[in-house]
């Protein structure tokens, strides 16, 4: 049986693994860039990289279920509840036009539970990870490492907010609940996808949100945002990673921003 540990050791040697993988193909003149069904791009570097992983932990957990973005599930042998969740390119958009802000997401689940959680982003430099109960750190280009913190801002017309795309909002029909909240907080950016959330662990901004979303977009980003001290729910405020939506925040601003976020709140005139 691996300990916590040796799954969170194993974690970062598929980040390595992935990282020589994706930064080979990021840029490349060859790129092969096509549309899943529902539109959103995959480029070859997506399927190659999860391949890859699977391929690791077919041979190191032969017993855990894998779920990942391009291949789906694999439900193992016997995998005891376990299952690793991985997003070989998060930000593939901007992966394929050359935007150096994209990551690899991967994060292993017992019960339904992020035990470990690693978001890799080698073109930033930067890499995050957490363990359950172990905290959670950031490694920034320099090979300097620290322990990640949320913010302590309590008031949201202090509050620095993130979101991804404003049109998931409106195929939503949920723009008027996103635009009150952002008209309310001091600050609005569009960081997006990862990004945000590990900006929340971070402190560096209070809240991220995604109106739509996967489980291999949130599980690693939960785990590492909630070991930083804050809080991770949908948007009806269930804490976790598989409501279809992403609420990161440093906890004190969670309920004002869920009050607004919520689908049955109606926005003022």
């Amino acid at each position: 049986m691996a300990g916590l540990e040796d799954d969170l050791r194993l974690a970062m040697e598929l980040a390595d693994t992935a990282d020589r993988i994706t930064l080979a193909r990021f840029q490349a003149g060859d790129l092969r860039v096509d549309r899943k069904p529902d539109r959103t791009p995959v480029t070859d570097a997506d399927t190659t990289t999860e391949d890859a992983l699977r391929a690791l932990l077919a041979s190191w957990r032969p017993r855990d279920a894998v779920l990942g973005e391009e291949r789906g599930l694999d439900p193992g042998k016997d995998a005891n509840g376990r299952a690793w969740i991985l997003d070989p390119i998060d930000g593939t958009k901007n992966f394929s036009r050359g935007v150096p802000v994209w990551a690899t997401l991967i994060a292993l689940t017992e019960s339904k539970r992020p035990t470990v959680g690693v978001v890799s982003a080698p073109a930033l430099g930067r890499r995050w990870w957490a363990s359950l109960g172990g905290g959670a750190y950031v490694r920034d280009g320099q090979g300097a490492t620290r322990r990640l913190r949320v913010s302590r801002v309590s008031d949201l017309a202090d509050a620095c907010l993130s979101t991804t795309e404003l049109s998931s909002w409106s195929e939503l029909g949920a723009l008027p609940n996103y635009l009150e909240l952002a008209q309310r907080c001091w600050v609005v950016r569009a960081f997006g996808d990862f990004w945000q959330h590990v900006l929340v662990a971070e402190g560096a901004i209070d809240l991220g949100v995604d109106a739509e979303a996967n489980a291999w977009d949130l599980a690693s980003v939960q785990l590492i945002v909630t070991e930083a001290g804050g809080r991770f729910s949908d948007l009806d405020g269930v804490d976790g990673y598989e409501g279809g939506s992403g609420l990161s925040s440093n906890g004190l601003l969670h309920e004002p921003a869920l009050d607004l976020l919520r689908p049955g709140h109606r926005p003022g005139p």
